[in-house]
């Protein structure tokens, strides 16, 4: 006699309820329940088209489906871990709604075409959420740049003062670094945008179907087009994985940063109070804890990435139960990049800018050595011998605690008589900035330009968004 499972013909013994427990999806898969009765209809129609199944029994599975959709929608549909999975559960409930022709649904089609079909449709659905959200930010990036394009920062290498540079050139930076991320998710877009649907098990089906049609009706712009392929590949699954992972390092960056540069030490910057939390105990306290968990939250979506990557060296062709651990870290890590580029997009919104306290970083570091290192050598002098001219200034400056601004000009011209009064310009660290004009650096005409570039881009993403 065989089991109650729907797939239980050959089987003569029940599982134990811990084994079934073990073996079930259900508990993370039913995210999927919208796709799976999506692809479901599909399909069905994809069999009334051809006519593998009368139409009377398409039309009446057609009703049932569309019923389940609508119970999903008000979250009234109830799973169980005897049905495993979210598409034993769906067919289950739809035996439920319409009797035994339910039963002819899973004409031509395998729960492995089925389960690759729900993850595509799923990524399908939530990659162009995650573009909104990093558009967004991308958005108040170039907004918080033009109101800061003549601040004046310290550049950094190694953590040291490095050059003075415009706050607006550090925010565009990364526009630039989530503009690639962008482009990573649009081409991540192209390989979930194919159908499954039609290669069943794993060898296609000796059914007249009509794959073509079905991905018609999902939306997919072509198939597979190798039947193994389709049900045991999760590249699709992985690239998106990488590429959050490497959105939510350049998120991390970010937030170090702003983690050190709302420091007593710097005070660079200052965090909206919505945005940070207090001391239990310190009451002069203020944390930032939501760049913290930020950061911290890019350890949790490289590890679904390694977590799958793990699970997919190892699988020979095609299905096997291993690839049902290849969803929890993709729904997790759609969470936690949604999530946090939400806050992470406010928090950069409201934050004000210490613009005298970045200034003042300036004007006694240093950093203002190489533009006289320039002006030696555009005064004839080798580059190499007016570096170590100034190297020897600075190391005389550290000692007298006195910048390079504050050496006298006779001093100047005991060490060379070709400077003259005009060094004290090309010192002045807004000066420094400014004259930068190579094609894509700091100087202000530059910061103009990409500012100008980058507002046409995120009009061009607007407007194809609308259309």
């Amino acid at each position: 006699m065989s089991t109650k499972k729907l797939w239980g013909g050959r089987f003569t013994e029940t599982g134990a309820k811990y084994v079934d427990d073990f073996g079930a999806s259900i508990s993370f898969d039913q995210l999927l329940a919208a796709e799976d009765i999506a692809g479901s209809l599909a399909h069905v129609k994809m069999l009334k088209k051809t006519g593998i199944l009368p139409a009377q029994d398409v039309d009446q599975i057609v009703a049932g489906l569309e019923t389940l959709a609508e119970r999903q929608k008000q979250g009234k549909l109830e799973f169980s871990t005897v049905n495993e999975d979210i598409h034993m559960n769906i067919e289950s409930l739809l035996t439920e709604e319409i009797g035994p022709v339910a039963g002819k649904l899973h004409t031509a089609r395998s729960r492995n075409d089925q389960v690759a079909t729900d993850f595509h449709l799923y990524l399908k659905h939530q990659l162009p959420l995650i573009l909104d959200r990093l558009h967004e930010l991308e958005t108040v990036l170039v907004a918080k740049a033009s109101e800061n394009v003549e601040t004046v920062m310290p550049g950094y290498t190694h953590l040291q003062h490095a050059q003075p540079i415009s706050y607006a050139h550090y925010l565009l930076a990364y526009y630039q670094m989530f503009k690639r991320d962008m482009d990573r998710f649009e081409f991540n877009m192209q390989h979930t945008d194919i159908s499954p649907l039609g290669a069943a098990a794993l060898a296609g089906t000796t059914f007249p179907i009509d794959r073509e049609y079905s991905a018609k009706l999902l939306g997919f712009s072509e198939v597979y087009h190798n039947s193994l392929d389709a049900v045991s590949d999760r590249d699709f699954v992985l690239e998106f994985l990488s590429n959050a992972s490497i959105l939510m390092m350049h998120l991390s960056r970010f937030c170090e940063e702003i983690v050190s540069w709302s420091s007593y030490e710097f005070k660079y910057i200052s965090l909206s109070d919505q945005f940070s939390t207090g001391s239990s105990i310190m009451p002069q306290k203020k944390n930032p804890d939501m760049a913290e968990l930020i950061r911290g939250k890019s350890g949790r979506v490289y590890g679904n990435l390694m977590g799958l990557l793990t699970v997919m060296k190892g699988i020979p062709l095609a299905y096997n139960k291993d690839l049902q651990e290849d969803k929890e870290g993709a729904f997790d890590t759609v969470t936690t990049v949604l999530t946090s580029l939400h806050v992470f997009t406010g928090m950069i919104a409201t934050l004000t800018v210490n613009e005298d306290r970045m200034a003042d970083a300036t004007t006694n570091d240093f950093s203002n050595a190489t533009e006289l290192a320039d002006y030696l050598a555009n005064k004839g002098i080798p580059f190499r011998q007016a570096h170590a001219i100034v190297g020897k200034l600075v190391l005389d400056g550290l000692k007298k605690k006195r910048p390079l601004q504050a050496i006298s000009l006779s001093e100047y011209q005991a060490i060379s008589p070709l400077i003259q009064e005009d060094v004290y310009h090309d010192l002045d660290a807004k000066v420094a900035v400014e004259r930068r004009h190579s094609l894509g650096g700091t100087g202000f005409d530059q910061i103009k330009q990409e500012l100008q570039r980058a507002q046409a881009q995120l009009a061009a993403y607007q407007s194809a968004t609308i259309d």
